[in-house]
């Protein structure tokens, strides 16, 4: 069965943010680089080939692992390790240290915002029940 394109979107979207925001997490500097636009150039590079790659993704067989929660994890995170490696060279360590870490990140993020915000945020919902009584 085909893919929507609104859930294609929301594809592009999430595979967009999650590595954005593991690659500002991951580039080495001080937090005084969260508002260089330089970090954040390169994060959003990071980012969108991410995204593009992930949209590529859902015309073939393998877009089907996005609608699993360990698949959706482990293919994010590959793609970002992807897109970090040819957006920028590393920044530290040994080659391919830093694209792997990234895409560590992004894929515990992908992982994580899975496990919160599936069906409607209702495991964020019964935490914070839980919270109030």
């Amino acid at each position: 069965m085909p893919i929507p394109w609104k859930r294609r979107f929301i594809v592009f979207v999430q595979r967009f943010w999650q590595p954005t925001s593991a690659c500002m997490s991951c580039m080495p500097g001080s937090l005084g680089n969260l508002l260089s636009a330089p970090h954040w150039l390169l994060a959003l590079q990071t980012g969108l080939l991410t995204g593009v790659l992930a949209l590529v993704l859902t015309f073939t067989p393998a877009g089907r692992l996005f609608s699993n929660r360990y698949g959706n994890a482990l293919v994010v995170g590959v793609l970002t390790m992807i897109g970090d490696a040819f957006s920028h060279p590393g920044h530290y360590g040994p080659t391919g240290l830093e694209p792997a870490l990234t895409g560590i990140v992004s894929g515990l993020l992908a992982l994580g915002g899975s496990l919160v915000f599936e069906d409607r945020a209702k495991r964020l919902r019964g935490w914070w029940a839980r919270l109030q009584r």
